[in-house]
């Protein structure tokens, strides 16, 4: 029990603390990492190429389950010494649109033999890695392939040392088996135990990853379109063409999948409650001024886009909150359509019949460990 003298003492401590620091402690934002550590060998091709279909449907139920959170996913790609690559490491980022192009790139070449390089590519996402540190951080490895790991690689950090590493770091270290080698599953078994993760067992081909189209698709995508509008990209001229490019993914992706383009679009929509943002990650000015991590004074000339440089600077402030407001409006009509399609596509789940498949048990298991 604290004594009168002791409580007054702390009350006085915590009200001569600066405003900010008090409320940057009390709204702080809880982080959620994932990172991908896939076998991109020959046999890999099916399910590589469900996941290219079902990345955004994974990035959604992350933020189903923690709305408030700062996300960030990353991707260790591996193949085997004497391949095009042993690793090819795309860092933990909330850019989103940029790991998903990655993965987009990503082709199942190389192996031949049995083992592949899996120590070193789980060292490169336990230890190479920018994971967060702190208490209100869940971060979480899978680690996707078929085949087990070289152990006769002098040069390799040994799983279970990296495994050891990743209970320091509070890192889980899940294991998703593609096919049924019995070799592969000893090894699978003692990562996923050793690295506080599951054991997830899948069909070689990824399983049965089903796309549920919905009646809601085609509004959706020409509602994130009219929202890419709104998008002004600034800084650096790099940046802005990137920025720029980012806005014309979602139709890339709606040619090929609407229901892809509408997942991408639903995700969006979720994360703007939080951040504003139209495209994921960094370059556009209306996101950065409405969320307040930028304002229109401390932006450099050179930075912003010709169009607003013509502008004189009370015309440019207009600008800015014109398309503010229009972002604000759309995402508003895009979010009750997004609610409408979550639930088709939820009654749809629930009357399919229960399949093994890459997008359902990670979008699982991610759900639990993120509760845990």
């Amino acid at each position: 029990m604290w004594s009168r003298i002791t409580l007054r003492s702390f009350v006085f401590a915590l009200a001569a603390l600066p405003l900010s620091a008090g409320l940057s402690s009390a709204i702080a934002k809880p982080t959620v990492e994932v990172a991908f550590v896939l076998d991109t060998t020959g046999s890999m091709g099916g399910l590589i190429e469900g996941a290219k279909r079902k990345i955004w449907s994974i990035a959604t139920a992350i933020v189903d389950s923690n709305p408030d959170a700062d996300i960030r996913m990353g991707l260790v790609a591996y193949r085997d010494i004497g391949d095009e690559y042993v690793t090819k490491k795309v860092e933990l980022t909330r850019d989103i649109q940029d790991l998903y192009a990655s993965l987009l790139e990503l082709k199942a070449r190389g192996g031949g033999d049995w083992p592949e390089s899996v120590n070193e590519a789980l060292d490169v996402a336990v230890n190479k890695m920018q994971w967060t540190h702190g208490r209100d951080s869940t971060r979480i490895v899978f680690l996707v392939g078929d085949a087990p790991p070289h152990m006769d690689y002098a040069q390799d950090t040994k799983y279970p040392v990296t495994l050891a590493v990743a209970k320091q770091k509070d890192i889980i270290v899940n294991a998703v088996l593609a096919g049924d080698a019995r070799d592969t599953e000893r090894v699978w078994h003692d990562i996923a135990q050793n690295g506080n993760g599951e054991f997830i067992p899948i069909p070689q081909d990824g399983g049965r990853i089903v796309t549920i189209e919905t009646p809601y698709d085609d509004e959706i995508i020409i509602l994130q379109r009219e929202i890419n509008g709104t998008v002004i990209p600034y800084g650096p001229r790099a940046l802005q063409k990137h920025t720029e490019s980012k806005t014309q993914q979602l139709s890339r992706v709606a040619a090929a999948s609407p229901a892809s383009a509408s997942e991408m679009a639903s995700f969006i929509n979720k994360r703007a409650k939080a951040t504003s943002e139209a495209v994921t990650g960094d370059g556009d000015l209306v996101a950065d001024i409405a969320a307040g991590r930028n304002e229109m004074t401390k932006v450099k000339e050179e930075d912003l886009p010709d169009n607003l440089r013509a502008m004189k600077p009370e015309a440019r402030s207009a600008e800015i909150d014109k398309q503010i407001g229009q972002r604000k409006a759309l995402n508003e009509k895009l979010a009750a359509l997004v609610a409408k399609r979550d639930k088709y596509v939820a009654e749809h789940r629930s009357k399919a019949p229960k399949a093994s498949s890459f997008d359902r048990v990670v979008e699982d298991t991610l759900k639990a460990q993120i509760k845990r």
